[in-house]
């Protein structure tokens, strides 16, 4: 970047394609492709789960994903200064996405701390979670290589594994319920310092650090998962497990809830509607083609998802085989599936701390470019908005140090004995898919109604040299306002109260700060709306029409206007400067 005066004149660009590409799918490729898709397809009529999540894949996820990267693209914006020139009535959208995008990363980064936590007890002389001869373990453990005989013997039922405790006892170390605080759990502190300094430094120069750093942290997750998938297919058992995963239940595709998860699942495995695409794409030049990289990068993205099932329900059939037990009693999802089912599955191998390190050390990269992406993606809008505050030589690293500072002090609850509670809260209520459908709903309406479906395809022709297929402008128009609207109404009539472990009730006042953390993001695009309209000058028509109106400045409506006056000499001289 050339610095002028102590001020950053230039925003920045990727190096190269490559590394706008790495960071895309570090961003996108990330825990829940590991465990959540294997656990959804399982659950969710096998195969048959497939039908539903590629009907998502057309209608909502590649439409939204060349939808945003274009956006970001096209303007050189950040998530929400990017909706300032496109389209102004809808700005909220980009506070809300970077709201929930703030939830998430406050989220996501303790599971990383965890993770991090069970990669050092990998490295001991005994795996600690492989036996019942601990400090932390109850009269009531099992250890999971006697547990079946031992179990048929006395008939006990209230019985708890070994790797349970482990992960309750001594990692959680959790309390009776959310009011009961506890105590810090330091070891889980340091662990999370560690992971906040990491993302640091990740990104402390912005696309320059970016996009050095996800040449690793996208590429090797890839190496370990296709060790995990070897070994995992080699052992006794995996057969069973890939056709527990796979056999199709065709009977599940007439249940609607199959079809909300396949939704849900889409939504977040392709960071949709948070801004982190727009932010990412807008470091690329004008010219590059994300028509064609949207293809490969959603082929990628669930590509991912679909091997990683393999490798996951290999290792759950193993261990299935090994204790004698239907595979459904040891198939978990999300922690239960990192942190209980694969830690007393790799146990059971020859080898068990390598395994287990392999394991953690791709959960870890896994989610650790999701985080510092997404740090980043925040960093950037609020860059992009207050650009001669934040782009002045050295005050962006002594900014993004006070939020990553101020973040950990936040999460000093999440590490205390309550705090699996407070994690799943924020989880439940201000993460859902929900709050994504919401801005899905608005974001393809703003463009493809206000904007303009037609306009939005010319910015993209004009980017790339290439058409988009006319798929995409039913799909901005049509198909996917209605498949998202229909999700979140769905998603509401159905809503269940959370609960912990199914026996946990939450508090009543928890129920209702739950609702207020959801309405704190989705109330954001009507809100913003209704401010630029009350403070704006002239008429209430007036207003409103200059709220719909695309800033005059961008590029392709500067070249047009030189067409239309100059003809089209000007036009093309109006491209080359620009």
């Amino acid at each position: 970047l050339q610095r002028q005066n102590g001020l950053e004149d230039e925003r920045g660009q990727w190096d190269s394609k490559v590394e706008f590409i790495l960071a895309v799918a570090g961003n996108v490729v990330g825990l829940g492709n590991v465990w959540r898709f294997p656990y959804l397809c399982y659950k969710n009529g096998g195969g048959a789960f497939l039908v539903p999540y590629f009907v998502f894949v057309v209608t909502c996820g590649i439409p939204l994903f060349l939808l945003e990267t274009a956006m970001g693209q096209y303007t050189q914006e950040g998530s929400i200064t990017c909706w300032r020139k496109l389209c102004p009535v809808a700005e909220g959208i980009g506070y809300a996405g970077q709201l929930i995008l703030f939830y998430s990363c406050i989220c996501y980064i303790t599971i990383l701390a965890w993770a991090l936590f069970y990669l050092i007890f990998s490295f001991s002389s005994q795996l600690p979670w492989a036996s019942c001869n601990n400090t932390w373990n109850t009269d009531n453990c099992v250890d999971f290589s006697v547990q079946n005989s031992t179990i048929r013997r006395s008939g006990q039922t209230n019985t708890s594994s070994a790797t349970t405790e482990f992960w309750e006892r001594r990692v959680l170390s959790i309390s009776g319920g959310i009011e009961e605080v506890g105590s810090i759990r330091w070891e889980l502190l340091l662990c999370l310092i560690t992971m906040w300094v990491v993302c640091y430094f990740c990104i402390w120069k912005g696309v320059r650090s970016t996009g050095k750093v996800v040449y690793f942290t996208a590429t090797f997750p890839y190496v370990i998962l296709f060790v995990l998938l070897i070994r995992g297919l080699t052992l006794p058992g995996a057969l069973q497990g890939i056709v527990f995963y796979l056999y199709p239940d065709p009977t599940r595709l007439a249940d609607a809830q199959v079809w909300m998860e396949a939704g849900a699942q889409i939504f977040f495995s392709y960071s949709l509607s948070s801004g982190s695409l727009t932010v990412l794409g807008s470091y690329n030049s004008y010219n590059n083609n994300c028509y064609r990289d949207t293809f490969w990068l959603c082929l990628l993205n669930s590509g991912t998802s679909f091997v990683a099932g393999f490798a996951v329900f290999s290792v759950l059939g193993f261990m299935a085989h090994q204790q004698g037990v239907p595979i459904e009693d040891v198939a978990e999802s999300g922690p239960g599936l990192a942190f209980i089912a694969y830690p007393q599955a790799v146990a059971m191998m020859p080898l068990p701390q390598f395994w287990a390190s392999c394991f953690f050390i791709m959960i870890i990269l896994l989610g650790l470019d999701t985080q510092f992406v997404g740090i980043e993606v925040i960093m950037t809008s609020l860059s992009d908005m207050y650009p001669k505050l934040l782009r002045r030589s050295g005050r962006r690293e002594i900014f993004l140090l006070f939020f990553c500072f101020t973040c950990c002090l936040m999460q000093l609850v999440m590490v205390s004995e309550s705090g699996m509670y407070v994690i799943q809260l924020l989880d439940y209520y201000a993460c859902n898919g929900s709050c994504m459908y919401f801005l899905s709903v608005f974001e393809t309406l703003s463009i493809g109604w206000i904007f303009g479906a037609d306009r939005m395809c010319d910015a993209i022709e004009h980017m790339t040299g290439e058409d988009p297929s006319p798929l995409f402008k039913l799909c901005w128009l049509c198909l996917t306002p209605v498949m998202s609207l229909g999700a979140f109404i769905f998603s509401m009539v159905q809503y269940q109260p959370l609960t912990f472990n199914r026996w946990y009730v939450y508090p009543e006042w928890v129920y209702s700060l739950g609702w207020l953390l959801a309405a704190s993001s989705i109330a954001l695009v009507p809100g913003c709306a209704l401010i630029r309209l009350c403070t704006g000058t002239g008429s209430l028509r007036q207003r409103w029409s200059r709220m719909c109106e695309p800033d005059s400045e961008l590029r392709l409506t500067k070249v047009l206007r030189a067409e239309h006056q100059y003809g089209t000499t000007a036009m093309e001289m109006a491209t080359l400067n620009t």
